[in-house]
């Protein structure tokens, strides 16, 4: 009896330490997996998530969560020897720097050098420094440097205008912010490991300066100030800023591969502008625009003018060399012409090359600003339309390009009138100029939200369609008592030469005694001979209303050799 008692207590006992085994097992396990779970939840942490955790001050001084670091270890050494940079970076400076303002030297002044350069007493404060590219399999280090600057510099400018008025201007209180790129490439076993060093402004954030005169306001001279401004903004902007770029050779080798080099073309179309400020106090603005993607002379497009007129149509075509579509933009300025003196500006604006899709056009209304760097001004300077077609290089067979006919479209216009035109000197070939002639097929399907012209509070809506090189019309039928007409009217246009002529869509409301123009629009025909068929919705200039067309395009090159 006694071993039976034993024996079962022996097994209730064993099995209860098996159970308990398995038990403390099962915990341990559990504990390992949510363990696992809270480490790897950890791991997918964002510092966003950390703040909403813990507050600021209570993060150890040695926890960083970002990969910028700070220089204060280099700005202290930068203080201690500014006057030393001071004297060697000032004749660097004025030795390099001056023949490029020549570059840029603005058409109302003779000459415009040095006569004195100091860096000042302050030195830049470096902010951050973070690696951007340190890939082994790229073959190069890309470093990025945050600078901010407001220093006591001084620069003195020595002018000459076209009349022969000496000038010593001043350009002090200079305040700036930017980031600088630097790119080590490439890596190579022996020391220093990179075989060259490329730098650029890839940023500028802010660019402050004021302008002085001794003995008066130079503000005074009309256009002086505004065109040193211009010269200087221009000059860092095509000099330094990303992706033009400085090459220094650390070790023997040919770095051509690291040169600035075309990616694509950027065809641009200047169709028109609208609402312009008016600059003169007698008549209206004689408008004309500059564009150019970096802003040497040599590669600044400039329009016609167009004498008295604030909503001029231009109808112009440009093309520009692409070597970063990330980060480069198109600029334009629109100026008053004002015959013997210096333009006034009326606006400018920019549009950056990275919202284009290779091979689509891309139609834009830009507003025109007094200012780009400072925004500050709201007073209404009009707005200017253009249309912009992208191609990179290397896909002539892929994309298609109406405009590449090896010349200016400019010229085309001269041939067409008879005259004669130089061909493009960057290339050896005989030209060819493309006319694009075909049929343009417009359907009208619709208008909608017109608005209400008559005592009853609608409106007798019809449509005119008009060639403006050509001036052939076409007209709708009439609709009566509508705001929202449905004609599906169908129009084929026998048009001789495509990539010049316009099409101006017009909205008017019959009446008994006369008639009101309800609203227009103007398209050139780039996008439909690109793309051979366009169904859209185009806005009216007017109160309101929008209208639907459905253009269609059948081309047939006709070449002319020069």
């Amino acid at each position: 009896m006694g071993f039976v008692s034993g024996l079962i207590t022996g097994l209730a006992l064993g099995i209860g330490l098996v159970f308990a085994f398995a038990y403390y097992e099962s915990i341990r396990s559990k504990r390992r997996s949510d363990l696992a779970a809270t480490i790897a939840a950890f791991t997918r942490m964002t510092l966003a998530d950390s703040k909403k955790i813990l507050q600021g001050e209570c993060y150890p001084s040695w926890v960083v969560f970002t990969q910028r670091q700070k220089l204060n270890w280099l700005n202290i050494q930068l203080k201690k020897i500014w006057p030393y940079v001071d004297t060697a970076a000032s004749e660097l400076i004025r030795n390099t720097v001056e023949p490029t303002l020549e570059q840029y030297r603005p058409a109302v002044l003779a000459s415009l050098t040095f006569s004195k350069l100091t860096l000042g007493t302050v030195a830049p404060q470096f902010t951050g420094i973070w690696i951007v590219d340190a890939e082994s399999k790229s073959g190069q280090i890309t470093m990025e440097l945050e600078m901010k600057w407001d220093g006591d510099l001084l620069i003195e400018l020595d002018i000459r205008t076209l009349v022969g008025v000496g000038l010593p201007v001043q350009v002090k209180n200079i305040g700036f912010t930017g980031v600088f790129r630097l790119i080590f490439k490439p890596l190579v076993d022996e020391i220093p490991c990179f075989g060259a060093v490329c730098y650029s402004l890839r940023e500028k954030k802010n660019l402050d300066f004021k302008l002085s005169i001794a003995g008066g306001d130079i503000k005074a001279i009309p256009r002086v100030a505004e065109a040193i401004e211009e010269t200087i903004r221009d000059a860092l902007e095509d000099t330094l800023t990303w992706p033009v770029r400085k090459i220094v050779p650390i070790l023997p080798g040919d770095y051509s591969d690291l040169e600035l080099k075309p990616v694509g073309t950027l065809e641009v179309k200047l169709v028109q502008a609208k609402d312009l400020a008016n600059k003169d106090l007698i008549g209206k603005s004689d408008p004309f625009a500059v564009l150019f993607v970096r802003p040497l002379r040599s590669k600044t497009k400039t329009s016609k003018t167009i004498n008295n007129q604030l909503n001029p149509v231009w109808n112009e075509h440009f093309d520009f060399i692409v070597e970063d579509l990330s980060t480069q933009h198109l600029t334009i300025r629109v100026f008053d012409d004002e015959g013997i003196q210096a333009s006034e500006l009326i606006g400018c604006a920019q549009v950056p090359l990275n919202i284009l899709e290779p091979g689509k056009v891309k139609d834009v209304w830009l507003y025109l600003v007094k200012d780009l760097e400072v925004q500050r001004d709201t007073k209404n300077r009009g707005q200017v339309q253009l249309e912009l077609l992208y191609c990179p290089k290397g896909t002539d067979n892929i994309i298609k390009n109406p405009f590449k006919s090896g010349v200016k479209l400019t010229s085309l216009e001269k041939v067409l009138e008879g005259g004669t035109h130089e061909a493009d000197a960057t290339s050896s070939q005989k030209k060819k100029d493309v006319i694009v002639r075909g049929v343009l097929s417009v359907t009208v399907i619709s208008a909608q939200d017109l608005p209400a012209v008559d005592l009853m509070g609608k409106a007798d809506p019809y449509v005119v369609l008009t060639m403006k090189k050509s001036g052939a019309k076409f007209k709708t039928r009439v609709l009566n008592d509508v705001l929202n007409p449905v004609w599906n009217q169908t129009f084929d246009i026998i048009v001789e030469d495509g990539l010049h002529d316009m099409l101006v869509v017009e909205v008017w409301d019959h009446d008994t005694f006369g008639k009101n123009k309800i609203g227009k629009c103007i398209m050139t025909l780039t996008r439909v001979i690109l793309e051979g068929e366009v169904r859209d919705t185009f806005p009216l200039d007017g109160k309101s209303g929008k209208i639907n067309l459905h253009l269609k395009w059948t081309a047939q090159p006709v070449f002319r050799n020069d």
